[in-house]
């Protein structure tokens, strides 16, 4: 295979996200990472830093008890690395070496953030003003909220796992001190929903505040913004109604108008980190099934496209929704925001709806088969197909959010669990770009045939 095809442009973010999650394991592997006592085998290195790199939370081990300050220092650079994206930092790393980018890496951040033409320089010292900024300003807020749980590195470790979609907490049950905390809730989802949008609508709402003086020259949300933040909204006001109408007549929360209050905060911030952060207030193993599904669903649309957000975005859900609805309308043209979607936005956002269906279909089934004792022949009782599914689903979206089986899955399981979350952060169709890039084009087509259909 010619050098130049291996390392093309869609090759480098896969390529570097491996080499930066095999760093990560190999420093969580070191027993300075380590509380007195304790150590954490290979596997569950290599779990927590593919967690952390692809900004997944999920995790076998309890961290506040595991980790060392130098692990979790370790564990904090990896969430940020992993949110901003290994990409953006090569491509400073060069501005600073050499005042230019390399095309390869220009075109792969252009890729994976923006979809589009600018200038890479002042864009990466907006990102970047805009990602520390907001970072150090929900950092100083839980720290002046609650400077004993949210000392100085904790109030900053939560802000940059909430900015960066990641959802690990330095607490054995994660934020469940802070369940009817609404000023928590508030600092924590927000963080949550700013880091999920996507540096490009973040980079517009700042130069819309600023009156064009700093981030995108703009006075109006351009049709993509639009259509993230309107789809975004509906999403965790959908996923709040529901999931609180769900729980209220399941009588989780006592009948009363301080229960009920409860739920509701309960309710919209678990709307809210659904969509890929997993942080929780309450144990996700107590909800019922159908809270469970509106989790996965939320959980499988997951953010917005060049955000630290999983699943397979809201853009690609508003298609796919605009193709449904124009199929039975009997319209040959989807039109969103005012504007007609390309017949090439529809096949990818049906590749990437079917890929990502089918990873998921494939994994739980081998996790049914390393869960049930199949190979290993242990005894005990299998977890259900429900729990296996939302572990999936969660893993796949980069959430993090678990029943409560991270840490009893098999070596097989976690390997399994491991390959979902990297497909899932580096991106189904980025894999799939990679894998053709190393193919060369067929110089021929075979003549066409129509086939009965349905």
């Amino acid at each position: 295979m010619p050098r130049k095809r291996f390392l093309s442009p869609f090759t480098w973010p896969v390529l570097s996200f491996l080499v930066v999650i095999a760093l990560g394991a190999a420093l969580l592997s070191l027993p300075a990472s380590w509380q007195r006592g304790v150590s954490i085998s290979p596997i569950d290195a290599s779990f927590l830093a593919t967690s952390a790199v692809c900004v997944t939370g999920l995790s076998p081990v309890d961290i506040s008890a595991v980790l060392s300050p130098f692990g979790k220092g370790v564990l904090l650079c990896l969430i940020q690395i992993g949110g901003l994206g290994v990409m953006t930092y090569t491509s400073i790393i060069f501005l600073l070496w050499r005042s230019n980018v390399p095309f390869n890496s220009r075109e792969a951040v252009s890729q994976a953030l923006l979809w589009g033409d600018f200038s890479l320089a002042a864009f990466l010292r907006q990102i970047l003003g805009l990602v520390f900024g907001i970072e150090g300003v929900a950092a100083f807020l839980l720290w002046l909220h609650d400077p004993v749980f949210f000392y100085p590195f904790s109030a900053l470790f939560h802000a940059v796992s909430a900015f960066c979609n990641a959802g690990f907490a330095l607490s054995t049950i994660n934020l469940g001190l802070f369940r009817d905390d609404l000023t928590v809730n508030l600092i924590i989802a927000f963080s949550v929903i700013l880091g999920g949008i996507g540096f490009g609508v973040l980079r517009e709402l700042l130069g819309i505040c600023t009156g064009g003086r700093m981030g995108a020259p703009v006075r109006r949300l351009s049709r993509f913004s639009r259509m993230v933040l309107k789809t975004s909204l509906m999403l965790i006001v959908l996923g709040w109604a529901l999931m609180f109408a769900i729980e209220f007549s399941r009588g989780s929360e006592a009948r009363t108008l301080a229960g009920g209050t409860d739920l509701a905060i309960t309710m919209f911030f678990h709307s809210v980190v659904a969509r890929t952060a997993g942080f929780s207030t309450i144990d996700i193993a107590t909800l019922g099934d159908a809270t469970l599904l509106v989790l996965m669903m939320l959980m499988f649309i997951g953010g917005a496209p060049g955000s630290c957000a999983g699943g397979i975005k809201v853009v690609t859900f508003r298609v796919l929704v605009g193709y449904i609805a124009a199929q039975f309308k009997g319209d040959h043209q989807i039109v969103l925001e005012g504007r007609g979607v390309t017949a090439e936005n529809v096949t990818r956002a049906l590749t990437l709806f079917f890929i990502y269906s089918l990873l998921v279909g494939v994994s739980v089934f081998l996790l049914t088969i390393t869960e049930d004792g199949i190979l290993t022949g242990r005894d005990g009782p299998s977890p259900s197909l429900l729990r296996l599914l939302f572990e999936e689903v969660s893993a796949l979206g980069t959430v993090g959010l678990s029943v409560d089986m991270t840490q009893d899955l098999s070596s097989c399981g976690k390997g399994l669990i491991i390959i979902s979350m990297f497909a899932g952060r580096v991106g189904i169709l980025s894999l799939l770009m990679a894998v053709q890039s190393m193919r060369a084009k067929k110089p021929y087509s075979v003549a066409e045939a129509q086939l009965p259909i349905g």
